[in-house]
């Protein structure tokens, strides 16, 4: 089969595909990675095959969601963070449209993409199927990944239509372009959402059961993969400063905020050194797309690396929460403190406390050296979280997420 998997966001929402696309292209398809241009060499490593996206507007995104934070969450701030949202939804129109081939014999969708692409993949007669790193669909279990992780009741179903209810009113203008440019009759977000209930669109969800476990109350069709994991290029060589640091000490703490633009960059880094310092622990900090800089006798500052290599070599990892790096320190089997930064990150935070290998999440808000010094020093020095991070590791490990949807996608080829 020739199959394009099509994802948009940052770093964290493309890289666990790489590993998908590789599995699947393994098991003798042809496929093709559609995402943004700033990915082609993490992409294209080994001969995986990319298509850009015309447009990437994340960034924007991600910098109007600081500018509302920094500014007390004020109206006209979040006036500012609807517009980036709604300019970010009218991209991935012109973006699908452009880069879907009407000869795919499949589209596997991210949930970002989905609902642009599911209606793309309709007019041109070709099937699609959901391929999500977090949940979205309403059930009493838990609430929306966009909220506070809360108790099982029915009233996260209600959080999770409302929250559902928003993301269409955000894709609202970018589904009235899509429809006219394909000359259909309109549908808004909410009636497509039914159509993809009612007709039980397969979703294949890219996570761990051990990690969250599958609602009793979701319908058919809705299903639970375990993690793909991004993949790993088997010549690839860590730079000898990183080599070199890892021996000349006791493991380090790592400390990165990925595709995160968390505000002062100095200053974090400042908290980061202190926090370190205070807390007796050497440091690898990751600069990310805040560029971050940390650099003494006992920290590092590194660019891009994989953290399937980085992270099983550390002491205990700092990071935003986002679900790919969430997934990569709960693979590494070691202790997380994790800083949540927006969307779906605090929800992930929170379950990382709940499963138990990390001691508290720390909201990036409140962050001071003291509070993360003190993390730190229960992440490390207290036991049962690296005993716990171990066992769940293990069960992640007997986990096989990407062979599930390359059989999944098996059957739909006979």
């Amino acid at each position: 089969m020739y199959i394009q998997i099509i994802t948009a966001g940052t770093t964290g929402s493309v890289a666990p595909y790489t590993g998908l696309a590789h599995r699947l292209a393994a098991e003798g398809h042809d496929v093709e990675i559609v995402t943004h241009a700033k990915f082609t060499e993490l992409v294209s490593c080994c001969g995986m095959r990319m298509r850009p996206l015309a447009a990437d507007p994340f960034e924007e995104l991600i910098g109007a969601h600081g500018r509302f934070r920094d500014a007390g969450r004020s109206p006209a701030a979040l006036r500012g963070f609807v517009r980036a949202t709604e300019r970010a939804a009218l991209s991935l129109v012109d973006g699908i449209l452009a880069a879907v081939d009407p000869k795919a014999d499949l589209l596997l969708l991210s949930s970002i993409a989905a609902p642009i692409g599911q209606v793309v993949a309709r007019y041109h007669g070709i099937p699609s199927m959901g391929a999500f790193l977090q949940p979205d669909a309403p059930t009493a279990a838990f609430p929306p990944c966009t909220m506070p992780l809360r108790p099982p009741g029915f009233g996260n179903r209600l959080r999770g239509a409302a929250a559902n209810a928003v993301l269409d009113a955000l894709y609202a203008a970018a589904h009235r372009s899509l429809h006219v440019r394909l000359g259909l009759a309109r549908r808004g977000g909410h009636r497509l959402r039914r159509e993809r209930e009612r007709g039980r669109w397969p979703i294949w969800h890219g996570f761990s059961p051990s990690v969250v476990p599958r609602p009793a109350d979701w319908r058919p069709g809705l299903r639970v993969a375990g993690y793909w994991w991004p993949h790993e290029c088997p010549t690839w060589q860590p730079p000898a400063l990183v080599g070199e640091f890892l021996a000349a000490g006791p493991p380090p703490v790592f400390v990165g905020f990925g595709s995160m633009m968390p505000g002062d960059p100095d200053r974090l880094a400042g908290i980061t050194a202190r926090a370190l310092r205070r807390a007796g622990l050497r440091g690898v900090v990751q600069s990310g797309w805040a560029g971050l800089s940390v650099m003494n006798d006992d920290v590092i500052t590194v660019g891009p690396l994989p953290h399937g290599w980085l992270m099983p070599r550390m002491a205990a990892v700092v990071h935003h929460a986002g679900a790919g790096t969430t997934a990569a320190g709960l693979r590494a089997g070691v202790p997380a403190v994790p800083v949540p930064v927006f969307t779906d990150q605090p929800w992930w935070a929170a379950r990382l406390v709940r499963l138990g290998v990390s001691p508290e999440a720390l909201p990036l808000a409140g962050l001071t050296a003291e509070r993360l010094a003190g993390a730190l020093g229960r992440a490390t020095g207290e036991p049962r979280f690296a005993r716990r991070a171990v066992e769940l590791a293990g069960r992640l490990g007997r986990e096989d997420g990407a062979g599930t949807v390359a059989r999944a996608v098996a059957e739909m080829a006979v």
